[in-house]
């Protein structure tokens, strides 16, 4: 719970920021979060995604997310509980039309919970760093979708990160358009 505070709290201060800096001129949006690691599990989970102005006429976008294996592969089967804390920033080529394209940047936690003494000995935590490029659509009413794949330049050994860690991932997102 503290990491998620971790990542929300100055995500929260700063979008708060600018729209006091850019009254009216922003775009926040909360939703779900469907990822699908390449030949792994499936983790799903929460996300927003900020937008202004300010930051170069609504082209780049800041977000925020938390996937979790315990939503998706470990909810209904015998798969690692895991969990993803991401912060991420991302450039949306055409940002004045609905159709985006974009490319972004990620940094964040992760943490495999083995949850059986005798695996104490692997590592189950790592920092994220990924890179990730997709579509996004801001449709009439207040709902965006983005589809995107990513790589996590951090990506699981099990000897020093956790083996859990793939490189490759897809993910699906819908935010509902609060402003």
């Amino acid at each position: 719970m503290n990491r998620v505070l971790f990542l929300i709290l100055p995500f929260l201060l700063f979008c708060g920021f600018l729209s006091a800096q850019q009254a009216g001129s922003y775009e926040l949006g909360v939703g779900l979060r469907f990822q699908k690691t390449e030949q792994l599990y499936w983790e799903n989970g929460v996300g927003a995604d900020y937008t202004s102005d300010f930051l170069f006429h609504k082209q780049v976008h800041l977000k925020l997310s938390y996937a979790t294996s315990r939503l998706g592969s470990a909810m209904i089967g015998n798969a690692v509980k895991q969990d993803n804390y991401v912060l991420g920033a991302d450039w949306h080529f055409r940002s004045d039309k609905d159709f985006h394209i974009l490319a972004g940047l990620n940094t964040g936690f992760f943490h495999a919970d083995m949850e059986t003494p005798q695996f104490d000995v692997l590592p189950h935590n790592s920092m994220l760093f990924s890179l990730e490029t997709g579509l996004y659509y801001k449709f009439k009413f207040p709902v965006t979708a983005s589809l995107s794949v990513g790589y996590n330049l951090i990506n699981g050994d099990g000897l020093t990160i956790p083996g859990t860690l793939f490189p490759v991932f897809y993910q699906l997102s819908v935010f509902y358009r609060l402003k």
